[in-house]
């Protein structure tokens, strides 16, 4: 039971310190231009891109059927448009008025919703790993918290400029990486979990990722600023996913 318990403080950890430093970064920048808020924009879609082609599927393929991964996918992807409806409605991103500020508002918050799924079955890989080794457990926990940061920051610097209050923003970071640690905690007590149903968890945050970066990170980049700098923070991005997913 205390392995169960420390295998949990410290994904609820590594999960959040990755994310809180990425929301701090994001909230004190002070750079707001259409041009810059469309680079991070399209850079933190590269980098979910990345995290999708090399990490997330590659995984779920490598113990599981094409067939579930598909089905996990598509599940990933029919979750974060109702979620995305859910927003919407919330935020009223269809009226007129301070359409900028709601949209980026909406995107932010989409994006911390997707990157809480995300972040479940990084949990489960810790406490997975925790079950083989400790060093293994450690050495995922830290590759996850350093791929957090630009997470933090794609999720915190929408949020600023489309208006709310920083110590709501920090909320949302943190819950979004308190998800590792619930993670963490189900891979611990499982700990020879069904390998179809952490290819099932893998390929829904796949597809919860795929519909962030196409219905939401490119489309809103291209809305600030249609000039070169959101294809090259797109390719900055990927570039640095894929150094990010080989930790």
């Amino acid at each position: 039971m205390q392995g169960v318990i420390n295998t949990t403080i410290l994904g609820l950890f590594f999960g959040t310190i990755g994310t809180t430093l990425g929301g701090i970064i994001g909230c004190t920048m002070k750079n707001n231009s259409n041009k810059f808020l469309s680079f991070i924009l399209s850079f933190a879609a590269g980098l979910m891109m990345a995290v999708i082609c090399f990490d997330l599927i590659p995984e779920a393929l490598s113990i599981s059927e094409l067939a579930e991964c598909i089905i996990g996918i598509i599940f990933g992807i029919i979750v974060m448009i109702f979620c995305d409806v859910i927003v919407d409605k919330k935020f009223n991103t269809k009226k007129p008025k301070n359409t900028v500020k709601n949209n980026l508002l909406k995107t932010g918050i989409i994006v911390s919703i997707g990157l809480a799924i995300h972040n479940i079955p990084e949990g489960l890989a810790i406490g997975s790993g925790f079950d083989e080794s400790t060093k293994l457990g450690l050495s995922l926990a830290l590759a996850i918290c350093f791929h957090d940061i630009p997470e933090g920051i794609s999720m915190a610097v929408p949020m600023k400029n489309g208006g709310m209050k920083i110590y709501k923003i920090m909320i949302y970071v943190i819950l979004s990486g308190i998800a590792t640690g619930i993670g963490a905690l189900i891979g611990c007590i499982i700990g020879k979990i069904s390998e179809q149903i952490i290819a099932i968890c893998l390929s829904f945050a796949a597809g919860a990722m795929l519909y962030i970066v196409s219905g939401e990170l490119i489309p809103e980049s291209n809305t600030l600023y249609k000039g070169r700098m959101s294809a090259i923070g797109n390719m900055l991005g990927f570039i640095i996913g894929i150094g990010i997913t080989i930790l």
